[in-house]
């Protein structure tokens, strides 16, 4: 029993992140760090693997959870596209990387 309550949702780690979508009209993201932007024609949300940008139309945040990291989007959901976290990257290269950067 103790360990289906370890497996919770709660208990993940920080980092952990997810994508779950619906019919392309509900799409749920666990481990955003940061909302960057959000209109009716987008979001971009900030994740430990880099920034996701949600495409579509008639775009909501229908629930925000700061403490959990978790985002609930509604809408016409045309594309998701993450962007290279540079910040990561750079850490990824190491000394040589940033010197070239």
């Amino acid at each position: 029993m103790t360990e289906a309550v370890s497996q919770d949702s709660t208990t993940l780690p920080a980092r952990a992140h997810t994508l779950t979508m619906e019919n392309r009209s509900r799409l749920t993201v666990t481990g955003v760090t940061r909302v960057i932007s959000c209109d009716e024609s987008g979001a971009t949300l900030a994740t430990p693997l880099g920034d996701l940008t949600i495409g579509g139309q008639e775009i909501q945040v229908s629930e925000l959870s700061v403490r959990t990291g978790e985002v609930h989007l509604s809408g016409h959901i045309e594309y998701l596209q993450y962007a290279e976290n540079r910040q990561s990257k750079q850490a990824a290269g190491g000394f040589l990387a940033r010197l070239l950067h």
